[in-house]
């Protein structure tokens, strides 16, 4: 029996050609389990708005992992100690980062598993794979969960207020959207990349990449992950498995597809994640829903119908942004509107037609290490400390807005 070749070479319309360090990583990523990020959209419902953003979490996985392999050799040619172990312990670390991640990415983090982090279900989908691969991710799993104190520096390039992840996502998701605003100088930064106390710096050369950084992310939040109508687009695909469970619940048929109905049929929290339920959720992706909500377009139940109907065509409801909370008059009259359009109750119309909430977007947190930035005498200092521009300062303040999803102008 042949030995199968794992010396792949992977082509990348953001990165280029990026390169398989070990063999250990190329099994992870052939893993029924990595292999699933195939479909999971990155941007959740984005390509509502964005027809590019179809781009998968299995793209961004592979990108972070190259950003970082990138990183650590910067590291090791400016004489920071990385060993082979560390080295492909912190590959595989950011290479699952994402591996918990459920169909539609953040849109349904809460909905099909209630109070449960994607980080939560990635930790226990490396521990069972750490197990079938005999404890080799036991260095991986420990800097994932920066329990590594030898080094902190590799925790921090996998998380952290300027991480690899991060900057493959501005980089890869501003390249599908079409968002200019996003694209930042990733390669410089890496190239800027050091280590002071064991933990990440950057050499004060790259400070206004970093600046540059910080206002795309703030950027990227308003025009895309925060965008009013994909707010809109979110909110709907919510609303139509909230109904879906609430239909399950009292014995209305919704199809046979065993996975996607356990967990309508069930409430599933923390307490209640076990084993089972991890592996049907391990079955779900975004085709799933999409062919749920295909389905469920024809439903006999009203409320489920007009719902999938509404996405499947894209009939979105409509978003009033404001810098103040809604006043109760704009709710009660979007409330009343809804009835009387669509003819149904006053409790159908509030939970699943009308949303109204508080987005926040905070670019940038001083707290917990937040960017250092090191002199050339050695000296380090947080990036808003040292910056010269003063927008920077304003970047660590929350900015908040208020929205009203409606579905009569």
């Amino acid at each position: 029996m042949s030995v199968p070749n794992k010396n792949k070479i992977i082509n990348d319309p953001l990165h280029g050609f990026l390169t398989i360090p070990t063999g250990l990583i190329y099994d992870l990523i052939q893993h029924p389990y990595f292999q699933r990020l195939r479909r999971i959209r990155q941007l959740g419902m984005s390509e509502w708005v964005y027809p590019g953003a179809t781009h998968t979490r299995f793209h961004h996985a592979l990108g972070a992992m190259n950003l970082m392999l990138m990183a650590m050799d910067t590291l090791r040619k400016k004489g920071i100690e990385i060993s082979d172990e560390e080295y492909q312990a912190t590959a595989i670390a950011i290479l699952l980062h994402d591996i918990g991640h459920g169909p539609y990415s953040h849109t349904l983090e809460h909905t099909l598993i209630q109070e449960v982090q994607h980080e939560e279900i990635s930790i226990n989908i490396m521990n069972k794979l750490n197990k079938e691969f005999n404890g080799e991710m036991d260095l991986a799993i420990k800097i994932f969960q920066d329990k590594y104190v030898v080094k902190p520096f590799l925790s921090q390039l996998i998380s952290g207020q300027l991480d690899m992840d991060r900057l493959d996502y501005l980089l890869r998701d501003s390249f599908y959207t079409g968002v200019s605003e996003g694209i930042v100088g990733g390669e410089r930064i890496i190239n800027m990349l050091n280590v002071s106390d064991g933990n990440l710096v950057v050499e004060e050369k790259g400070i206004y990449s970093v600046e540059k950084f910080l206002v795309a992310r703030r950027l990227m939040y308003w025009q895309v992950y925060l965008h009013k109508t994909v707010i809109a687009a979110d909110a709907l695909l919510i609303s139509i498995l909230n109904r879906a469970r609430e239909l399950a619940h009292v014995g209305h048929s919704l199809g046979s597809y065993h996975p996607l109905l356990h967990f309508l049929l069930n409430d599933i929290s923390r307490e209640n994640f076990d084993d089972e339920a991890l592996q049907l959720f391990l079955a779900l992706d975004d085709i799933d829903i999409m062919s749920s909500v295909k389905l469920w377009q024809f439903h006999e139940d009203k409320i489920l119908s007009t719902l999938s109907q509404s996405l499947i065509n894209r009939n979105l409801p409509k978003v009033l942004i404001s810098k103040e909370p809604m006043s109760e008059t704009n709710i009660e009259d979007a409330v009343y509107l809804t009835i009387e359009k669509l003819k149904i109750t006053e409790n159908d119309a509030r939970r699943y037609f009308i949303k109204y909430g508080l987005l926040e977007n905070h670019a940038y947190k001083s707290e917990g290490g937040g960017i250092r930035i090191m002199n050339k005498h050695g000296q380090v200092y947080d990036v808003a400390e040292i910056s010269d521009n003063y927008n920077l300062a304003a970047l660590k303040e929350t900015v908040k807005k208020y929205y009203l999803i409606k579905w009569v102008k």
